[in-house]
Order: structure tokens, then sequence, then C-alpha cells
């Protein structure tokens, strides 16, 4: 009706054609050059693909392939990533719409206990590099992001974690170098850790999580003991052929190679503690009708009728301390979650 006539929204050359036909010139129906055009069409397009893509990713066929007696049964792949991430195999599991959420409901009687680690990566960063400052911050279970804020950056809170995740992810440039120079200067152990990682990635060798589990050897290693080789292209043979895209620990190229093994130290090490959460929580869950539902990387839901919630939340936080510990040693770092108990899962977040 907006077109005044028939237009197939799934189409994006049948779109474009028919703004082009009402006068309004677009190259493509992406979101955000929908939303800067004034037309009547713009809103009701914006919620049909929005609705298309759940229907794609969560429809019929994601109903019959993965949901079976009422319970949603993704695959999951222990270490399915080269960070030793949990991933799963199909069913969209570490993506699920808030608008599927409100249909994960717990039993009658029954509650869902969420959990999710405040702020995991940097506090792991805390306790792998053993930085004084960094570690005294996340000692706390306040925001550690205003606390490095109050440190380093004047109280803004937006460029110290910019400049947290920069070091973590390898942002070093334009605004991210200014900030990893302050977070420098006042959290110098911290920051050389990962800088160190990343050298040796762009060197070729090896880094390591904290328990010592290797990232994958550099691309082209003679074998998986050899921690050098990052060959370099022989000009005669590389020609003009275009390059294929390669992910970073797979990467000849010396910087996407750094950044990979400067995140792997942390983000490895914080699957590490992972493990241990879990393996923690089930053995307490073990004594109680609570159930481990669902994990995806720092977050876990655990089923339990409504008398042992508060006994669960507990579990999580000391189990999560327990994992602290046999991780990383006796430090000052502490791992608080933001935990809701609810029956609906869309009603945690």
């Amino acid at each position: 009706a907006a077109f005044g006539r028939r237009v197939r929204p799934d189409l994006p050359a049948d779109v474009v054609k028919a703004f082009g036909q009402a006068g309004v010139k677009v190259r493509s129906t992406r979101r955000w050059e929908l939303e800067s055009l004034d037309h009547p069409a713009v809103k009701p397009l914006i919620e049909y693909k929005k609705l298309y893509r759940i229907w794609v990713a969560h429809g019929w066929s994601w109903l019959q392939d993965w949901v079976r007696d009422g319970r949603f049964r993704p695959e999951f792949l222990a270490g399915g990533t080269v960070t030793g991430r949990w991933v799963t195999n199909g069913g969209g599991g570490l993506q699920i719409p808030k608008v599927i959420r409100r249909a994960v409901v717990a039993d009658p009687g029954w509650r869902l206990v969420v959990a999710d680690a405040d702020q995991m990566e940097p506090r792991v960063l805390a306790a792998i590099s053993r930085d004084p400052g960094l570690m005294e911050v996340a000692g706390r279970e306040s925001d550690l992001y205003q606390s490095v804020s109050d440190r380093a950056f004047s109280g803004d809170r937006a460029q110290a974690k910019l400049a947290v995740l920069g070091a973590v992810y390898g942002q070093t440039s334009g605004d991210g170098l200014k900030n990893l120079a302050a977070l420098r200067r006042r959290f110098p152990k911290a920051v050389a850790y990962v800088d160190d990682a990343a050298r040796a990635g762009e060197e070729g060798r090896l880094v390591r999580t904290w328990l010592g589990r290797t990232c994958p050897p550099a691309a082209g290693a003679a074998d998986g003991t050899e921690e050098a080789g990052l060959p370099q292209d022989d000009p005669a043979d590389a020609g003009d052929r275009p390059q294929e895209w390669v992910p970073g620990y797979a990467s000849t190229n010396a910087r996407a190679r750094g950044r990979f093994a400067r995140n792997f130290v942390v983000q490895g090490s914080a699957a590490d503690w992972a493990l241990l959460l879990l393996a923690a929580l089930r053995r307490t869950c073990a004594d109680m009708a609570a159930e481990l539902v669902f994990f995806q990387h720092d977050e876990v839901i655990v089923h339990c009728p409504e008398e042992e919630a508060e006994t669960v939340v507990a579990a999580i936080r000391d189990a999560a301390e327990l994992a602290g510990r046999l991780t990383f040693g006796t430090t000052p770092v502490r791992f608080p979650f933001t935990t809701a108990v609810v029956e609906c899962y869309a009603d945690a977040k």
C-alpha cells in the first residue's frame, strides 16, 4: 500500500525499483540507508526484515530440528573455537533473539536462574598480568570500567571501556592508540602482557593461556612443535592474484597474527576459567533438583525449583570464586555475576 502496488520485500532489487518509481533514490535495502529516508514504506520494510530474519533462523524448520519434548536441544561443541570457547553446531544456540527468549519459560513451580559474568575479560587480564592496579580494581564487585576511568580517564567511562577492550582486541591506531597510552601509564603490567603476546604472535611464536594451553601454530610452520615460521610470500609467486581472507590464527600476516595472539591469552584463559566454573557448578547441582540447562561463553542458566533459587545463586557465586582460584591461583581478583531469578528468559535482561 505504501508504494501503491505490490512489492516483494524479500527481493532487494524489487524494493529499490519501487523506491525509484516513487521518486526516491536508494542504492540498497540496508537498514541504515532505509532509516535515512522519509517514506511511509520504511517502517513496515524494516519490521518485515527483522521478522524475516527471525523466521529464517528460528522459524518452523528450526522448531522441527532443534526443539523436542518442550526443550531446545542445540549440539554443543566443547572448545569449538581456537580460543577454547564453546560453540553450537546448528540451532543458533549462542544467538537467541530476545523475541525467542520469551518462549523459554520455567516449568510450573520452577525458576530460571540466569547468571552473566560481569566484565569477564578485563578481570581475566588483571589476573594473568598480575598488574597491581588492575587487580585492585578487579577485586571489587563494582563497575570495573568506571573504576578504571576514575584512575586513568578523568571519569570518562566510555573512553576507559574502549581502552581496555582495545588492549585486549588490538585497537592500536587512532583514538585507540591514545587510549592505550593512557592505560599503559596507569596499568603498565597489564598492557605489557598483551603487548608481549602480540609481539610473539607477530614473530610466529606460540602463546599460551594461563593454564598452558597453546594457540595453533603459525601458518606454514613445519609441524606443531615449531614455534616460529611465519613464511614470507615469494614475490615471484604472488603475482596479482587476489588474497583470500583467513582467520588471524592462520594468517601469514604478522599484524593479524599479533592481534589474534593478543586476544588469545585473555579469551583463552577466560575459556579455561569457564570450564572450571561449569565443573564446580555441576558438582553442586548434583545434590539438588536444579539442572544446569544452558551455557554460552560467560553466561549460565540453571533450571531449579523455586525454593532452591537462592541456593543456586549462592552456588554460582561460589563456583566462580573457586574457578578463579583454580585457574589463576590466589589473587584479589573477583568474578562477580549479574544474576536474575525469573520465570521467563526474556525477563532476565
